[in-house]
C-alpha cells in the first residue's frame, strides 16, 4: 500500500512540475502565427472597399481670461464599433493652428480589432500646436464596416481645478463600399 501512495505522489509531482513548466513558456514559444492584430500591413495587399478621412478639433490651450489660456492635455480615441471585422488606421496627423503637420503618429498602417479602441496622445506641456490644432485620421477596411467613433478629449486638472471637454470627429472625404 505504501509503494502505491509513493507511486501516485511522485506521478503527482511530475504532473504538477509538467503543468508549471508549459504554463512558464511564453505565448510566441508555441509556435503559432502573429495574430492578425500585431501582423505587417501592406495596403498594396489589401483590397480596400471602403474607409474615411475624419477631420478632429482639438484643442491644446483655452483662454481662461483675455490674455491668459490654460493648457491642455489632448487625446485623439479611435473606436473600430464593427463586431466582426477590423479597420486599418492608415494615418493619424496633428495639425497647429496654422495648418502646419506637427506629427505623424503611425510609420505604417496599424490594424484595429473589433471592438478595439486605440488612442494617440499630446501633452500639456507640447504647447507647440495653439489654440486650434486638429488631427486628421484615414482609416480602410476591405469589407463594409460600422464607422469607428473618433474624438479628442483635452483635460486639465491643475490648481485643485478641473476642465475637460471632447470634441468629435466630422467624415471630410468617404471610400463608398463598391457595389458587388
Amino acid at each position: 500500500m505504501q509503494k502505491a501512495n509513493v507511486r501516485f505522489f511522485n506521478w503527482f509531482v511530475i504532473v504538477l512540475m509538467v503543468l508549471f513548466f508549459v504554463s512558464c513558456t511564453s505565448p510566441g514559444a508555441s509556435g503559432s502565427a502573429l495574430s492578425s492584430a500585431e501582423a505587417p500591413i501592406q495596403l498594396s495587399d489589401l483590397d480596400v472597399t471602403t474607409g474615411q478621412t475624419i477631420y478632429v478639433p482639438a484643442y491644446s490651450e483655452m483662454y481662461i481670461a483675455r490674455d491668459r489660456t490654460l493648457d491642455l492635455a489632448v487625446t485623439l480615441t479611435v473606436h473600430n464599433t464593427d463586431f466582426d471585422h477590423p479597420i486599418i488606421l492608415t494615418s493619424v496627423r496633428y495639425y497647429d493652428t496654422q495648418g502646419q503637420l506637427l506629427r505623424e503618429y503611425l510609420a505604417e498602417p496599424r490594424q484595429l480589432a473589433p471592438l478595439a479602441a486605440t488612442d494617440f496622445f499630446v501633452d500639456a506641456n507640447e504647447q507647440s500646436g495653439g489654440l486650434g490644432t486638429n488631427f486628421i485620421v484615414e482609416w480602410v477596411a476591405e469589407q463594409p464596416v460600422f464607422e469607428p467613433i473618433v474624438e479628442a478629449i483635452m483635460l486639465n486638472t491643475s490648481n485643485n481645478q478641473g476642465i475637460s471637454l471632447t470634441s468629435p470627429g466630422r467624415v471630410i472625404n468617404q471610400i463608398a463600399p463598391q457595389d458587388e
